[in-house]
């Protein structure tokens, strides 16, 4: 029997269980036009409709759901510009709001109910007013005039995004919860959105696309975000990739034409990175001589961690431990764990070590290979792929394409490789999408709390893409948690224990 559905979006499955309802539906809305103009913005706070959710555990939740709300007055698609909100049992006006996308691979991503297996469940468990927008994406297509037309490519997710957030403020004395304590989740390209609504809060640029949807007249910045592995900063994202992965064994291997593009990508970075001018915890300046080693040092500490509570750590992958637990280094971290909620073992080849050894070193190079080698990399290049080398396009492509569905490079490197050169808009768009051009800027409300997340086995994007968010986040003066988590591949919502009791820290939850 078939429980789940499926969506390939050409680098990775995203499997849904209640959403294939969702879907069908969404599909049959979009066969009748998909379109709802002239809506209007409302909120009936005695419209809502009691309703449980069972916990792993048991616990049986009650809470009360408000669906379907419109955020736009303007509805170009009727599938996906609308949100869900559900209030746990207890909520008061001052309850912290939770607000979780769903999207992945920049593709639509429908409006649904809470699950008691992710972040969402749990955000009612834990007391949190939920809520989950749906927003237009890459692939969502509406019938305008017996013409296809495409109504998410970029900045459309984001701008959807920031429509729902001046909803909860629009509505914030009607709503129970607190629309000035809304904290982001997502993952993916979803953590990609996450980061855009902690870091893009009430930038101009954006405004002609709201007005033009017809979102409500109220701010859009958020008191905190949490990304899981967000596949961001794509202007530079393919050159920290080859930067990072190109001496592997994989990449090596490749033919002459991708081994070329590989390597002028790679030498690419040290400029970029440099010119970011970014500060260590330490005060010393980030640059493309030491790192390397500012990388080995954190999956050091994400693997030393992982080693203080139990975690078993071959030494074939890289590592090099103590002679002996009594080693005079103290561990990492003072030997607290901060990847509760449980660690995926490694038991593949090698001699296991003691928990609670000291990790002395790790060889970069075999590590990367071992990287490489749990899931294959990515074509070369890894996101502006189209046309490069006799590559196709990629999710990426298409979504910085048009309403007619085009696909079109975004980076100055592969539409040069092309004969070609990147449009105004396109310009403008990649910058829409990227938080790390919009942190520091004036006008611009970065919210002061961040949560990040990446796998230290992912390579859906390479290490130096979420590092860099965390350490400008933090040189900007904002409160950043980020760890190359251990041993997690291209994943979210994981260590729920450990990201809530953040949580609670933060909005001074006891």
């Amino acid at each position: 029997m078939i429980s789940k559905c499926s969506i390939f979006d050409g680098n990775q499955v995203f499997n849904f269980g209640w959403q294939c309802t969702i879907i069908g539906l969404a599909l049959w809305v979009s066969l009748l036009g998909g379109e709802k103009n002239n809506a209007s913005l409302k909120f009936d706070r005695s419209a809502g409709e009691k309703q449980t959710l069972t916990m792993p555990d048991g616990t049986v939740i009650g809470y009360t759901a408000y669906t379907h709300l419109y955020y736009v007055t303007n509805v170009e698609d009727s599938v996906y510009q609308f949100l869900n909100v559900f209030v746990p049992d207890g909520a008061t006006q001052s309850t912290p709001i939770f607000l979780r996308t769903y999207v992945g691979g920049y593709m639509a991503s429908a409006a649904g109910m809470p699950q008691a297996d992710d972040a969402s469940g749990r955000a009612l468990k834990e007391g949190y007013v939920l809520v989950i927008p749906g927003t237009r994406g890459r692939n969502s297509t509406v019938r305008k005039n017996g013409k296809t037309i495409y109504t998410g490519r970029a900045p459309k997710a984001i701008v959807d995004l920031k429509a729902a957030i001046r909803y909860l403020r629009h509505f914030d004395k009607e709503m129970l919860g607190d629309a000035e304590i809304i904290i982001t989740d997502g993952t993916s390209a979803g953590g990609a959105m996450s980061a855009l609504m902690g870091a893009t809060g009430n930038n101009p640029a954006y405004e002609k696309y709201l007005k033009e949807a017809g979102a409500a007249q109220e701010r859009d910045d958020v008191f905190a975000s949490v990304c899981y592995c967000p596949i961001t900063d794509l202007t530079h994202a393919d050159m920290a990739y080859e930067w990072l992965y190109g001496g592997t064994a994989g990449r090596q291997a490749e033919d002459e034409a991708h081994k070329r593009v590989s390597a002028e990508l790679a030498a690419m970075f040290p400029a970029y990175v440099n010119g970011l001018g970014l500060k260590k915890a330490d005060g010393m300046m980030l640059t493309s001589d030491n790192y390397l080693d500012f990388i080995k040092s954190e999956l050091i500490r994400s693997a030393q961690i992982a080693k203080n509570a139990g975690a078993d750590i071959p030494d074939s992958i890289g590592f090099k431990f103590s002679a002996q637990a009594s080693f005079g280094a103290p561990p990492i971290n003072g030997g607290k764990t901060a990847v509760a909620g449980g660690l995926p073992p490694m038991r593949q080849g090698g001699m296991k070590k003691m928990a609670g050894e000291y990790i002395t070193d790790l060889d970069m190079p075999t590590y990367l290979n071992y990287v490489s080698t749990k899931t294959k990399l990515k074509t070369v290049p890894a996101f502006d792929s189209k046309g490069v080398a006799g590559n196709g396009a990629s999710g990426e492509n298409d979504e910085f394409g048009d309403e007619n569905g085009s696909s079109v490079n975004f980076t100055e490197y592969s539409a040069s490789q092309n004969g070609t050169a990147i449009s105004e808009s396109v310009k403008e768009y990649a910058y829409l999408l990227n938080p790390m051009e919009q942190i520091g800027q004036d006008d611009v409300t970065v919210a002061q709390h961040w949560y990040i997340r990446h796998g230290a086995i992912d390579r859906d994007t390479a290490f130096p893409v979420p590092l860099n968010l965390a350490l400008k986040l933090q040189n900007t003066g904002k409160d950043v948690n980020y760890l190359l988590a251990w041993n997690r591949p291209h994943s979210g919502d994981y260590a729920l224990d450990e990201m809530f009791a953040w949580i609670a820290s933060i909005v001074k939850k006891p």
